[in-house]
C-alpha cells in the first residue's frame, strides 16, 4: 500500500507507455499517487489523467495543480522582474482547475535559484499568490525549494500562517528541516536518499517524528539506486521505502502504512 506523494506521470517522457508504468507500479505495490502539474497546461493534464483513472484502476490517483519556479514567467506581465504585475488569469484558471473532486493539492510551486528560468522577482511573487490561493481554496501545498533558503522561508513566513504542505524532494539541511517541522510541513524524501553522496538525509529521516514524512519518486527524474539513470517511475517508490525501512529499524510494511497514512491525512482523503 505504497503512496507516491510526487510524481510527472502526465509528463510527455510517458506517452509511449503510461498505462504499463500505472500497472508495473501497481504490481510494485503502490496503490495511490499524485501527479504534479508544473504549468497551466501540466495542470489541465494532471486533472485530465486523474479523472481518466477514476474507479478504474487498483491505483488511485490523485491531481496537484501549480505554476513551478521555472514556470513563473508564464504567470506573470512583462519581463517578471520588479515590480512584478501577476497575470491574474492564469491564477483564475488555476482556482477553476483546483475545483476538481480529483484535484488534492496546488503545487508544484516554490522557488529554485539553481536555474533561475524565471526571474526570481516573478518566483517570489507567483509562488505568494499561490500560497494565499491554497488558503482560500483551504487545499495543501506541495513546495519546491532549490538553492533559494532565505527567499523560501521569507515568502512562507510572510504568507498565511496556517498553511498545510508538504517540502517536496527534500535535499536540504537540518536547519531548514527543523523550520519546516515546526511550521506544521511535511517532508517528502525521494530517490536521492539512496545516492552513497547525499548522507546527510540519512540523520535527518531518522530523527524527524515519522508521522511528518512521505515519500515520493518525483518522476520521471531522479530514479534511486540500483536505477540511478534511467528515467524513474511510480514503482521505484519502493526503494526509497526499502532505504526510509533501514533507518527506522522496521519493516517495509510499517513504513507504507505510515507514509499513507501520511498521505492521506496532509491531503485530506481519510
Amino acid at each position: 500500500m505504497l503512496f507516491d506523494s510526487h510524481t510527472h506521470l502526465e509528463s510527455r517522457r510517458f506517452d509511449g507507455d503510461r498505462e504499463a508504468v500505472i500497472e508495473r507500479a501497481r504490481e510494485a505495490g503502490v496503490t495511490q499517487m499524485v501527479t504534479c502539474g508544473s504549468d497551466l497546461d501540466a495542470s489541465r493534464q494532471s486533472v485530465a489523467l486523474a479523472r481518466a483513472h477514476v474507479g478504474t484502476r487498483a491505483v488511485r490517483i490523485h491531481a496537484a495543480v501549480g505554476i513551478h519556479p521555472h514556470e513563473a514567467w508564464s504567470a506573470v506581465v512583462g519581463d517578471g522582474n520588479a515590480p512584478v504585475t501577476l497575470a491574474e488569469a492564469a491564477f483564475e484558471e488555476l482556482a477553476a482547475l483546483a475545483g476538481d473532486p480529483c484535484v488534492v493539492a496546488l503545487g508544484e510551486m516554490g522557488l529554485d535559484y539553481h536555474y533561475d528560468f524565471s526571474p526570481r522577482p516573478a518566483q517570489r511573487a507567483v509562488l505568494a499568490r499561490q500560497l494565499a490561493l491554497a488558503a482560500e481554496l483551504d487545499l495543501p501545498v506541495i513546495l519546491h525549494n532549490r538553492e533559494s533558503d532565505a527567499d523560501f522561508c521569507q515568502v512562507l513566513d510572510d504568507g498565511p500562517a496556517d498553511l498545510r504542505g508538504v517540502m517536496h524532494c527534500f535535499l536540504a539541511d537540518q536547519a531548514l528541516a527543523d523550520w519546516a517541522l515546526a511550521r506544521g510541513l511535511y517532508l517528502g524524501i525521494a530517490g536521492p536518499i539512496t545516492f552513497r553522496n547525499v548522507t546527510h538525509l540519512d540523520d535527518i529521516v531518522r530523527r524527524m517524528p515519522r508521522e511528518r514524512l512521505l515519500i515520493e519518486t518525483d518522476c520521471p527524474y531522479l530514479a534511486p539506486q540500483p536505477r540511478r539513470g534511467r528515467r524513474n517511475e511510480p514503482a521505484f517508490v519502493r526503494y526509497v521505502a526499502e532505504h526510509v525501512a533501514r533507518l527506522w529499524d522496521t519493516s517495509l510494511d510499517d513504513v507504507a502504512q505510515q507514509t499513507t497514512a501520511n498521505a492521506r491525512r496532509l491531503l485530506g482523503l481519510e
